[in-house]
């Protein structure tokens, strides 16, 4: 397992608690945010057994989705369903971004 999906599994953690908060008022994208975070460390753990270029599509795949999450979090706060976002968290997931980006890139 590569160490960054244990800083990815920490997010579902957040993110699980804020889509409780979220879901009262929009269960469908408390929903479309805990699905966006599952993939991210589903993809990673993915990728971690695979090879090539299919290794970096899942990698891809779990930044892509990492943005989804980071976005969902931005509209919830904009649609004013959560105050204000909790940096740690945005930290995380950028840095898991990151992370797997480098890990691409080679």
């Amino acid at each position: 397992m590569l160490r960054i999906q244990s800083v990815a599994i920490q997010c579902c953690v957040a993110v699980g608690r804020l889509a409780e908060t979220i879901a009262r008022r929009d269960a469908g994208l408390a929903d479309q945010m805990r699905r966006a975070m599952a993939s991210v460390v589903l993809n990673i753990a993915e990728g971690y057994g695979s090879q090539g270029k299919l290794r970096n599509a899942r990698y891809y795949n779990a930044i892509g989705s990492a943005h989804e999450v980071t976005a969902a979090l931005q509209v919830a706060h904009a649609f004013g369903y959560v105050g204000v976002l909790d940096g740690v968290l945005l930290d995380a997931l950028d840095h898991v971004r990151a992370t797997l980006f480098r890990i691409v890139r080679g």
